[in-house]
């Protein structure tokens, strides 16, 4: 097992919304009217262990909700479309800004080939500890640890990645929760 922890640039660099990115990652959403991630700082920063840490702070508008009458509130299923255009972000620029391994190694074409069919969630876990509005909120994602193994004879290559995310809004709502991804099919490091 060949495992990377957060090898990434220089801590204490911010990367504002790149507008072109954000929208190749959400264009997967645009036919459903889901497009609700708006803005994403990513940020490289020193941990407690003192190794650099990488997360992002998001801003969120749902007008309308893509599958179901208005609840008037965030939903489960909204946390989880809200999740995915986060971390599909904040992968997508930590291949852009080489930030964060194994995704420093990988190039844009590597991403796209994999962020819908190779990128699964396999632990989704969200707590409500207060209701939220859903038509304008703030979220943040950081990652908590990535675990990358070779291909063998015996199984294949992957990127293991462990998230925090939480989501709040102006009047005292607020969500968080734990997701681990993993990314089947990731690119070869060499030879």
């Amino acid at each position: 097992m060949a495992e990377t922890m957060d090898r990434t640039a220089d801590p204490g660099l911010r990367y504002p919304t790149d507008e072109d990115l954000l929208a190749q990652v959400l264009r997967p959403y645009r036919a459903k009217n889901c497009e609700y991630l708006k803005s994403a700082v990513v940020g490289v920063d020193s941990g407690p262990d003192g190794q650099p840490g990488v997360g992002a702070a998001c801003t969120f508008r749902i007008p309308e909700s893509c599958y179901i009458d208005d609840t008037g509130h965030f939903n489960s299923v909204e946390f989880n479309i809200c999740y995915n255009q986060m971390f599909y972000y904040l992968i997508a620029k930590s291949v852009r800004e080489r930030v964060l391994e194994p995704f420093a190694r990988w190039t844009m074409d590597d991403f796209w080939a994999r962020q819908l069919g190779d990128i699964l969630i396999t632990d989704f876990r969200s707590t409500f500890r207060r209701p939220m509005g859903a038509r304008l909120f703030h979220g943040e994602i950081e990652v908590a640890d990535v675990a990358e193994w070779d291909g063998s004879d015996i199984r294949d290559a992957l990127v293991v990645i462990r998230t925090k995310c939480r989501y709040w809004d102006d009047r005292g709502g607020d969500s968080h929760g734990e997701v681990t991804v993993a990314i089947l099919n990731p690119p070869q490091s060499g030879p």
